[in-house]
């Protein structure tokens, strides 16, 4: 285990070297742009996106868990009302229908 880093994530505690790096991925992306699990582990070089489902489970709290999703642009059960103020919030550009993200213009490019 490694120590957090220096963002502000109290009451996290320790963590794995891989569920660091994903918190500080996340951190990177910029408001209005968001990234699939799948995009997380690939931006890393490692993982997969079932491995950062589970860091952003028992962690995301502590970042902008709102900037990743599911691969079809969806959010994870229970959590659409708070990200969809979020959304609205940054101009998260959204689907017709407004009930996914559009990846197409919404993924950032990791730079």
């Amino acid at each position: 285990m490694v120590p957090v880093s220096t963002h502000d994530r109290r009451g996290v505690g320790e963590l794995t070297r891989f569920a660091s790096q994903v918190l500080d991925v996340v951190d990177r992306i910029p408001s209005g742009r968001v990234l699939t699990y799948g995009d997380v582990a690939e931006y890393l070089g490692e993982g997969r996106a079932r491995g950062v489902g589970t860091v952003m489970a028992r962690y995301g709290g502590a970042v902008a868990w709102w900037r990743v999703l599911r691969a079809d642009g969806s959010v994870a059960p229970g959590l659409q009302e708070r990200a969809f103020a979020r959304y609205a919030a940054e101009g998260t550009p959204l689907r017709r229908g407004g009930s996914r993200v559009d990846l197409s213009r919404a993924r950032w490019d990791g730079r």
